[in-house]
C-alpha cells in the first residue's frame, strides 16, 4: 500500500515537472506577447493589486500615518462588528441601498436600453445622451437639494402643499424617516451609467440572422426573442453590467454626503464608505479605515459570485 502511495506520488511530481517545462516553453515562443503585456501588468499590480494587499496587511494593524504601523491582529475587525455602533447602521443602509437600487438600476438599464434599440438610428443617437447624461451631471447634487428644501421653497413641499397633501413642509434632507428614501431616488435617477452604454453596445452586437432562424424554430413573441435569442448573447455585457451596479451600489458616499450632510441626522444616511471616509481623511485612523474597506471589499465579491451564478442561468 505504502509502495503504491509512492508510485501514485512520484507519477504526480512528474507530470508536474513536466507540465511546469512545456508551460516554460510556452512563454518562451511567446515572449514577444509578454513584453508587449507588460507595462499594462506593471501599472495594474502596481495601482490595483499592491494597493488591496496593502490594504488588507494594515487592517491588521494600528496606524496612524504619524507613527510606524503596529500589528494589532484582529482587533480593528472586533471593534468594527462588536463595539462599533455607526459601522452597523452603514451596513444596513448600504445593504438597504444595494438592494433597491442595485436591482432596480440594472433592470431599469436593460429595459431603457433594450428599448432604445428600436428606435431608428438618430433619434436613438440622441436618447442615449439624454439617458447617459444624469450620470456624469457633477452638479446634480445642487439641482436635487433644489427640489427636496426643508421649507415651502423647495419645489417638491410647494408641489405637495399646492395640491393639498401635506399641510407644512417636510424636512426632506434631515429628518431621518426621508433621507435615505430620498438618496435612493437621486441613486437610481443616476443609475443609467457605464452599464447602460454597454447594453446599448450589446444589443447591436446582435446577428439579426439569429432572429430569423427563431422564429422559424418556434420563437412567437418578443418576450421569447429576449430570453431564448438576445440575453444568451449579452451574457458578457449582462455581466459587466452587473459588476458596474454592484460598484455603484456599494460605493454610495458622494450623494449622501452632498445631499444630506457629513455627518448626517442621527447617522441616518450613513454608508459603509461614508464611515471609511470619516476614519481614513478626518481621523486619519488607516488601520482601522483598512479594515473598513477590506469588509467591503468581501461584501463585493461574495455578492458579485452570487450574480455570476444567476447570470449563467439565463438562456438555459
Amino acid at each position: 500500500m505504502k509502495e503504491n502511495s509512492n508510485g501514485y506520488l512520484q507519477k504526480y511530481f512528474t507530470l508536474r515537472k513536466h507540465n511546469f517545462k512545456v508551460g516554460l516553453k510556452k512563454m518562451k515562443a511567446s515572449k514577444n506577447c509578454y513584453i508587449f503585456l507588460a507595462p499594462y501588468a506593471i501599472i495594474f499590480t502596481m495601482f490595483y493589486v499592491f494597493p488591496v494587499v496593502a490594504s488588507i496587511y494594515f487592517s491588521f494593524t494600528y496606524y496612524n500615518i504619524l507613527e510606524p504601523p503596529r500589528f494589532i491582529g484582529l482587533n480593528n475587525y472586533i471593534s468594527l462588528l462588536l463595539e462599533d455602533d455607526i459601522f452597523l447602521i452603514g451596513i444596513k443602509n448600504t445593504l438597504i441601498i444595494a438592494v433597491v437600487t442595485g436591482p432596480l438600476g440594472y433592470i431599469m438599464s436593460f429595459l431603457f436600453a433594450w428599448l432604445i434599440n428600436e428606435l431608428p438610428r438618430w433619434v436613438r443617437s440622441v436618447a442615449v445622451v439624454v439617458f447617459y447624461a444624469p450620470s456624469i451631471a457633477g452638479n446634480c447634487f445642487v439641482i436635487f437639494s433644489v427640489f427636496f428644501r426643508g421649507d415651502a421653497y423647495g419645489y417638491v413641499n410647494a408641489f405637495l402643499m399646492n395640491i393639498g397633501i401635506i399641510d407644512n413642509p417636510i424636512f426632506w434632507l434631515t429628518d431621518p424617516k426621508w433621507m435615505l428614501p430620498v438618496c435612493m431616488l437621486v441613486i437610481l435617477w443616476m443609475s443609467l451609467g457605464t452599464g447602460f452604454l454597454s447594453f446599448v453596445a450589446g444589443l447591436q452586437g446582435v446577428d439579426r440572422a439569429q432572429f430569423e432562424a427563431g422564429y422559424m424554430d418556434g420563437i412567437k413573441n418578443r418576450w421569447q426573442e429576449l430570453w431564448y435569442i438576445t440575453l444568451p448573447n449579452m451574457k458578457p455585457m449582462l455581466m459587466f453590467g452587473a459588476v458596474m451596479s454592484i460598484t455603484q451600489a456599494f460605493g454610495v458616499c458622494d450623494v449622501t454626503m452632498n445631499l444630506c450632510g457629513y455627518p448626517s441626522t442621527d447617522y441616518a444616511a450613513r454608508t459603509i464608505v461614508t464611515h471609511l471616509f470619516d476614519y481614513g481623511f478626518s481621523r486619519f485612523e488607516m488601520g482601522y479605515a483598512c479594515a473598513i474597506a477590506t469588509i467591503l471589499f468581501l461584501m463585493m465579491i461574495l455578492t458579485n459570485k452570487a450574480i455570476q451564478s444567476l447570470l449563467r442561468r439565463v438562456g438555459t
